[in-house]
């Protein structure tokens, strides 16, 4: 196993880890129901999943059915 001949000093690990930071999520508005949801994942909006613009999934039909 490969072992490094010299200690790694604080400056040159800290350089590597300035990239690691969290970044906060990117935000859009749906144009069908106008609320505001995370880039391409989809949504819930009044019992309606939403992605890309169009419902998947109603569950507002089946509450009125029972």
């Amino acid at each position: 196993m490969a072992t490094p001949k010299r200690r790694t000093s604080k400056t040159r690990r800290d350089k590597r880890r300035t990239h690691k930071k969290a970044s906060t999520p990117l935000l859009s508005i749906d144009a069908t129901s106008g609320e505001l949801h995370q880039r391409h994942r989809a949504h819930w909006s009044e019992g309606k999943l939403y992605y890309r613009g169009r419902v998947v999934i109603d569950n507002a039909e089946e509450a009125e059915e029972v």
